[in-house]
């Protein structure tokens, strides 16, 4: 099954156009990537909409690709101007802007190249060999797991609520509470619609993610005057001796890229966490060699061999289970959906030759990273010094004629500017975003098989305990749920001690 499905791929990704898509959005999301303050999930707003007049497979191939090609796109402005492009890319300023200080500019860039492809080429590589295993777990699951699992996505945002959790909590609980309008699964009253007939069929998943990361970060870039970078840039260096440092750290490069893989398939966290993650476990293992921050070439090559390794692992609970890792990993699933490919056993049965080209993809998509890296990125960082001017007003509109094609409803259009602002005020409160996408996201999903589950089980909530599989994911979520709870407590006790 595995090698005809491999063959499937294969003609699928290198049939004409999808090969000149995975081009175009390796690229894409490398200059997306490079300007700081835009990053993958504005990326993947602003093109999904556009791709609806493209075949499911050409749509998440230029989609995957825009978000792998973004997450090494912001180690550009990181290393050069100490700006990191993405958040994935803060811990790479550490040591990659102090090469620069040295003249050692074009090392940076190269290891950063180097070390992104090959981290992301292992990481995905495992994936793939992983994939039958995955096949067969999640053939076990029936409409109770389904619940359980968006169940314990959902008991995440009490994790995932960095800050304030009341702040988390309030987010997830609005998205929950949207994704409530329109009709429900096992009832003929519409909810919330206020005898608004377009809003019968809720409102549209895709105009929301555009509004909220797209529209959102317009307006917070519209706060900040004249262009993203305006410093002198040095390129100094050399290209090979960067690749050579790269190879000479295999462990350090093959350990980090798994590390961004094992935390990317965490719903909830993200390449923002793995590269710091990456970055300290260099240090610890690094100790006696040259000082971390100030220029040592592992700490880039830890940092930047965890991102795409994020970006494989974040595919595994989106694609098996319909949980986003991320605000990318959303809109990716709203693109599944959009495109009529449904996260679950289908992906892994009825779609797997889709699927494998998914992550051939990317592991081409790797290729392509090393060869622009190293060709022609003295060309590409010049796009920092892009005028905020000429940026907001393009993606607004891009996003504005995206959000009508959806359904030719001016609806949609206002969906976008009022999540926009949502997603801004946000933002600016510091309510948790990810929390928010998770309850608009899991909420429907997880309605849905609670009801089936207890047609089921005739109403009997014995149905979620009954079964090793459930059990243990009615254990996991109930600790998930306890654990900031204990945490409280204990840290009312430990203040009362004292």
């Amino acid at each position: 099954m595995i090698p005809e499905s491999l063959f499937g791929a294969l003609e699928i990704l290198f049939t004409w156009p999808t090969a000149g898509w995975l081009v175009v959005g390796v690229l894409t999301g490398i200059i997306i990537g490079t300007i700081p303050g835009l990053g993958p999930n504005l990326g993947l707003a602003v093109v999904l909409p556009l791709t609806m007049g493209l075949d499911g497979p050409d749509a998440i191939i230029l989609l995957i690709s825009i978000y792998s090609g973004a997450m090494y796109g912001g180690s550009i402005a990181a290393i050069l101007i100490n700006t990191p492009g993405t958040a994935a890319a803060a811990a790479t300023t550490m040591d990659g802007y102090p090469m620069t200080r040295q003249g050692r500019a074009m090392d940076a860039l190269s290891i950063s190249a180097t070390a992104s492809a090959l981290g992301g080429t292992f990481a995905i590589i495992t994936l793939i060999l992983l994939t039958p295993f995955l096949t067969t777990i999640v053939l076990m699951f029936g409409s109770p797991e389904y619940f359980l699992i968006a169940l314990f996505g959902i008991a995440l945002i009490t994790i995932i609520a960095q800050g304030s959790m009341v702040k988390g909590l309030t987010a997830g609980a609005f998205g929950l509470l949207l994704s409530t309008i329109g009709f429900p699964v096992a009832a003929g009253q519409p909810r919330y619609t206020f005898d608004t007939f377009i809003l019968y069929d809720g409102l549209d998943f895709v105009a929301v993610l555009i509004g909220i990361f797209a529209i959102g970060e317009m307006i917070k870039l519209a706060g900040e005057t004249g262009s993203l970078a305006n410093k002198d840039l040095s390129l100094s260096g050399n290209v090979l001796s960067g690749v050579r440092k790269v190879l000479a750290s295999p462990i350090t490069t093959i350990k980090s890229g798994y590390i961004g893989m094992f935390i990317g398939a965490i719903p909830g966290s993200g390449a923002s966490i793995s590269n710091f993650i990456s970055y300290a476990e260099a240090v610890r293992s690094g100790a006696g060699e040259t000082e971390y921050g100030s220029g040592n070439h592992r700490g880039v090559i830890a940092s930047e061999a965890s991102n795409n390794g994020t970006v494989a692992g974040s595919l595994i609970p989106t694609f098996s289970f319909g949980i986003p890792g991320s605000g990318a990993t959303a809109i990716l699933l709203g693109g599944l959906v959009m495109h009529g490919l449904r996260p679950g056993p289908e992906l892994f049965t009825d779609n797997v030759d889709i699927t494998y080209s998914i992550f051939l993809a990317l592991l081409a998509g790797n290729a392509i990273i090393l060869l622009f890296g190293l060709l022609i990125i003295t060309q590409a960082v010049y796009i920092t010094t892009i005028d905020t001017d000429y940026i907001i007003p393009i993606v607004i509109a891009i996003a504005s004629l995206g959000a009508f094609g959806l359904r030719g409803s001016w609806l949609d259009v206002f969906t976008v500017l009022i999540f926009g602002i949502l997603g801004f005020f946000m933002m600016r409160h510091n309510y948790s975003i990810i929390a928010f996408v998770l309850g608009i996201v899991l909420g429907p999903i997880a309605e849905e098989n609670l009801v089936r589950s207890l047609q089921l089980s005739d109403g009997s909530l014995m149905i979620f305990v009954n079964e090793p599989i459930p059990l243990l994911l009615t254990l996991f979520t109930v600790s998930v749920i306890a654990s900031p709870v204990f945490t409280l407590v204990r840290s009312a006790i430990g203040g009362g001690a004292d």
